[in-house]
């Protein structure tokens, strides 16, 4: 058994090398080195990139045209974020410095806005989506 200090940032698939805490070495030779290979496993909530973290997060309709504020998981806890009126769903909002923290740099925390409908639809949504024409502004956004 060995203690293994890990740094912080750590990437998957990096190699920590622990000098003479190998096997004995061959004819009575001193101890060569253990290397451990690191598998950093996947969180239920964020999506690492580098030193960056991916979130995604649902919101309303209300929210995605009004703007709003939002409670955004972070590592240790949560925190408030403006949505800015007229989001788009996929559109993404940069977090500086709730990433993963390393020896030389701080990621930042992306968090993806995911537009969720509700499981019922009012009549009144219905009708305000029947009279809103949005092949124009559809084509306009993806220059067609």
């Amino acid at each position: 058994d060995l203690d293994v200090r890990i740094p912080p940032g750590i990437q998957d698939g990096a190699t920590l090398r622990l000098k003479g805490k190998g096997g004995a070495g061959m004819g009575g030779g001193p101890a060569g080195d253990a290397l451990i290979t690191i598998n950093v496993a996947s969180h239920p909530c964020y999506t690492r990139r580098g030193y960056n973290l991916e979130v995604k997060v649902p919101i309303s309709i209300k929210e995605a045209i009004l703007g709003g504020k939002i409670v955004v998981p972070i590592p240790g806890g949560t925190t408030t974020v403006q949505i800015p009126e007229g989001s788009s769903s996929g559109k993404k909002l940069r977090l500086k410095g709730l990433g993963i923290d390393s020896k030389t740099s701080k990621g930042d925390l992306l968090v993806e806005l995911q537009i969720v409908l509700p499981k019922n639809i009012d009549p009144k949504l219905t009708a305000v989506a029947e009279a809103y024409d949005s092949t124009e502004n559809l084509r306009e956004a993806i220059n067609w």
